[in-house]
């Protein structure tokens, strides 16, 4: 009975890919956007500087703004 040996061989090395800034920034620009206005809703519609007149808004963000630190009442 004869042993063999698995011989090594060469592993190709992972070349990552080219993302060019011009197809992430319009995206990047988007979310952030997003972001921003969701961040004013939950955090600052309500008062005075409200944009939306009445409760509602204020009444579907209101337990995101406790749990994000942000008092209310």
């Amino acid at each position: 009975m004869a042993q063999s040996v698995a011989q090594p061989t060469a592993t190709p090395t992972a070349v990552p890919a080219k993302l060019p800034i011009g197809a992430i920034a319009p995206w990047a620009v988007f979310f952030g956007i997003l972001m921003l206005v969701l961040l004013y809703f939950v955090g600052a519609e309500q008062g005075a500087t409200a944009v939306v007149s009445g409760e509602n808004v204020h009444e579907w963000v209101h337990d995101a703004r406790h749990l994000l630190g942000f008092p209310c009442h």
